[in-house]
């Protein structure tokens, strides 16, 4: 499968911008799509933003790429080689634009899904070429986590997954490609047995939101962007991990519900920023304040592990 130079993103909430930008300055050609006049309209502002700390990041602009943004979905797929949708969790939702676009688009065209956890061969059932289906999820905010999982369904061919990988790797990114599904795939696996523990001790009282926060911040955040944790395996010592997980393990939460703290707080309509309340309370200035933090706090680690 040649390079591919012409992408599609169906989808301009929270993740295609970002998604946009970083495929753009690696030379592709761009086309972002969706059917919300005004919802295009903040993505272009979001787009500004993203370029602005991509340049603090010194990322490269490489030549021929572009961003336009389309609310004719015919005309954001014309010519396009891979469309990377990025709309609501919806496994209904997705296969019904996966049946529509099938009709619009080439049958070599790749469709990728940025799903974060439904599995690609369920997204695939039902259509002419499911061997042209792959999973592309990347990490919220996507221009500044440098990651893609990369899943392959039951009857991905192989050349579409390695053209994924391909792409991953030419916008600068790590590919990490899944031997089997699993649902939620890998990364947000790992993140919610963290979150599950972490509100498990929240509704036993061992600890309160804000003391949790600074022991999971400094005690392992810190240190497993450095280290991950099956090097930080190798340098505790297997003889350290068996011994102390032969008594921990038992202990940890096993939870196949939800968290009864988290579950109170959604009934109260506390859903977090979004609702200006969650575990903690926010202003509107204080939201503008904490995104400005984190993202020159995640350029400077980017920057810092690079």
């Amino acid at each position: 499968m040649s390079e591919l130079k012409h992408a599609t993103i169906l989808g301009s909430g929270t993740m295609g911008p970002g998604m946009g930008v970083v495929l753009a300055r690696a030379g592709m050609q761009v086309k972002l799509f969706d059917v919300d006049a005004g919802a295009l309209e903040r993505a272009q502002g979001m787009a500004s933003i993203v370029e602005g700390i991509l340049d603090r990041l010194e990322v490269p602009v490489r030549d021929g790429g572009a961003l336009s943004f389309e609310s004719d979905r015919a005309a954001s797929l014309a010519g396009t080689e891979i469309v990377a949708e990025a709309i609501p969790e919806n496994l209904e939702l997705k296969r019904e634009v996966f049946r529509a676009i099938e009709d619009e688009i080439s049958d070599t065209a790749i469709i990728a899904s940025n799903t974060s956890g439904i599995p690609v061969t369920k997204l695939a059932e039902g259509l002419r070429h499911p061997e042209r289906v792959v999973g592309w999820h990347w990490s919220n905010p996507p221009h500044l986590i440098p990651m893609n999982e990369v899943i392959p369904g039951e009857q991905t061919a192989p050349e579409v997954t390695r053209a994924v990988e391909d792409l991953t790797r030419r916008i600068g990114y790590h590919p990490v490609t899944l031997k089997k599904e699993v649902a939620g795939f890998v990364e947000n696996r790992v993140l919610y047995a963290i979150m599950r523990e972490c509100l498990a001790l929240l509704d036993e009282g061992v600890i309160d939101s804000e003391g949790l926060d600074l022991c999971v911040k400094w005690g392992i955040g810190y240190k497993l962007a450095v280290v991950p944790p099956i090097q930080l395996l190798d340098m505790a010592g297997l003889d350290i991990y068996t011994s102390v997980a032969s008594y921990l393990n038992a202990s940890l939460s096993n939870e196949t519900g939800v968290s009864s703290t988290a579950t109170a707080l959604k009934d109260e309509g506390r859903l977090g920023i979004k609702a200006g309340r969650g575990f903690f309370d926010y202003t509107p200035e204080r939201i503008k304040e904490l995104q400005q933090q984190r993202a020159g706090a995640l350029v400077a680690v980017r920057k810092a592990l690079s």
